[in-house]
């Protein structure tokens, strides 16, 4: 008994104390027995236990006829029971524990774990019918709590509500991006009371960046109006009608509308794209002046359209964050000029800041990187009065440019040099080998910073802020932006012609504002973008590792390379 309140970190259970009397009732019906016959069967036990190399021994060569009395440690021979042992029982297995001991302890295994519990004995199987490990499992791997008690009201198990529903499609929990040629999209995949809801983000209202997303379900999935799981399609204004969801692979799944004339409006398609308009831009196409900018938004609408919401979706993970990242890694939304807001995520890879498109233009798809940042090479500001003269910052910032481009060449010299030296021979090629080694040993001294700089870039106190202004002629969506700056940065940033025809990187001034802004100056373009942290709670969305989120850009691009 003191061992099954060690295990559990209770008192002792009913079942023990059952068992307690029971071995008092047997003791008293035994008293009868003569001390004789009592030391003879003691005798024939300590010289069994002894021979065999004590009590486990015992155990393991004990008869089909032998019986275990719960808890002594000891094998009892002929039925009779051993009153040697007067110490704590010892139960042989987890069967033998308290129905409320198992609870407790199958509770704490993950639900992957379960049905493997069930195929154990039949005890095992009748101990899953509990609710409280179910309860337990919805709690902790899904984060539900009040959900629980309405979901139980309404007549459906904590058990039903893990097995139908929670389980089978905890696979498409988290970030996933949609497959809409060069728009993408971003969609987050949670437990949402009593359904899981496809949400899809859709950036705010253009040029406001600083205000929160805005959220739109695309489907759901329930256990309200039956004892298996419903899909749902949630696209048009019609309310809820029947879809469907398959899993193509690993890391992607389809959705499907059965009932997509839930999506046409009585007005027609005039009246589809101006509702659409409303809640893409928050204004009606009079409102829109710019001729090209109409162009860009009625293109769009024709194309996104036509899914009726089948649509395939590929994971995606947020950045891992490493404590040298220049600040935390995530997603960010952006200002594009005719394109509107458009959502990027930032990740840090070596010496480098990325930023990569979740969503895209015709000219830039999703998928991209749109921002490349070198850390290695800060740029000093001037006076305010010099940052208002777009000249002194592109002289500034092309100064770093043709340094790089300068490094670029040497280095592919150096390639084309080594590969001729391997080429001549052992000899002939050690000699050029070191050769090349040297001249690059020296240009590596000579062009690239030393390990203050680098340790500069990864400071983790925040530095003094530096007065910042946009240099005149330069266009920006927000007249509103932030006046100090903590550091500058070269960089390039990716601009195309329309069907990302004849794309090249264009340098650029990466702008640090705070821990959840940053800009970027695009010098050929004279535009500046302004970043701003998406805060939202994304849950089941980190990388493993940083491996697998590399993995991740590099097909990114390719789908829309």
């Amino acid at each position: 008994m003191a061992v099954c309140a060690r295990l559990c970190g209770v008192g002792q259970s009913r079942r023990c104390r059952r068992r307690q009397r029971h071995n008092q009732q047997d003791q008293a019906s035994d008293s009868d027995m003569d001390e004789e016959e009592e030391e003879r069967i003691v005798g024939q036990r300590q010289g069994d236990v002894g021979g065999g190399g004590g009590p486990e021994s015992g155990v393991a060569t004990a008869g089909p006829g032998d019986a275990c009395e719960y808890g002594s440690g000891h094998v009892n021979r002929g039925g009779f029971p051993d009153r040697t042992s007067t110490g704590p029982p010892h139960p042989q297995s987890l069967a033998e524990l308290p129905p409320e001991l198992l609870v407790e302890i199958v509770s704490l295994l993950p639900g992957t774990a379960l049905p493997n519990v069930a195929l154990v004995c039949k005890k095992f199987r009748q101990i899953l019918n509990t609710e409280t490990i179910w309860r337990r499992r919805c709690m902790e791997e899904f984060g539900m709590k009040d959900d629980l008690r309405k979901m139980e009201v309404g007549g459906v198990s904590s058990r039903d509500l893990y097995v139908k529903l929670l389980h089978p499609y905890r696979h498409i929990l988290g970030l996933w991006q949609p497959d809409i040629g060069p728009y993408g999209g971003l969609l987050n995949v949670v437990v949402d009371g009593l359904f899981i809801i496809g949400w899809m983000y859709l950036p705010p209202h253009d040029p406001r960046v600083e205000d929160p997303m805005r959220r739109r379900p695309l489907f759901r999935i329930h256990l309200l109006e039956s004892n298996k799981a419903t899909v749902e399609c949630m696209y048009g204004h019609k309310g809820p009608h029947k879809g469907d969801i398959q899993t193509v692979k690993k890391d992607e799944f389809s959705t499907k509308c059965n009932q997509t004339d839930y999506h046409r409006m009585p007005g027609g398609r005039q009246e589809e794209f101006r509702t659409w308009l409303e809640e893409e831009w928050g204004r009606t196409l009079e409102e829109i002046f710019h001729e090209h900018m109409q162009e860009l938004i009625l293109m769009k609408f024709i194309y996104t359209s036509q899914y009726d919401n089948c649509l395939t979706y590929r994971r995606i993970y947020l950045p891992p964050a490493m404590p040298s990242d220049l600040l935390h890694p995530g997603l960010f939304k952006g200002t594009y000029g005719s394109h509107g807001l458009e959502i990027v995520m930032l990740s840090f890879i070596g010496t480098y800041a990325r930023a990569t498109k979740l969503t895209g233009d015709p000219n830039v798809p999703a998928g991209q990187l749109t921002l490349d940042v070198d850390l290695r090479r800060p740029v000093v500001l001037p006076d305010l009065e010099q940052q208002r003269n777009i000249e002194e910052l592109s002289r500034l910032v092309m100064g770093v440019h043709e340094e790089v481009q300068r490094e670029d060449q040497q280095q592919a010299m150096d390639t084309s040099a080594a590969a001729r030296g391997a080429a001549e021979g052992a000899s002939g090629g050690a000699s050029v080998a070191e050769g090349v080694e040297a001249d690059h040993i020296t240009c590596s001294d000579s062009c690239q910073p030393g390990p203050s700089t680098t340790t500069t870039t990864t400071t983790t106190s925040p530095p003094e802020a530096l007065p910042f202004v946009l240099p005149l002629g330069v266009m920006a969506r927000n007249e509103v932006y932030p006046r100090t700056c903590r550091k500058c940065f070269y960089g390039t940033g990716l601009i195309a012609g329309h069907g990302f025809t004849s794309p090249e990187r264009t340098p650029g001034l990466f702008v640090l504002f705070d821990e959840d802004r940053f800009g970027f100056i695009w010098l050929e373009l004279k535009s500046f973008s302004l970043y701003s942290r998406l805060t939202d709670h994304l849950a089941h969305s980190h990388a493993p590792n940083m491996e697998r989120f590399e993995a991740m850009l590099m097909n990114m691009q390719s789908w829309t390379s």
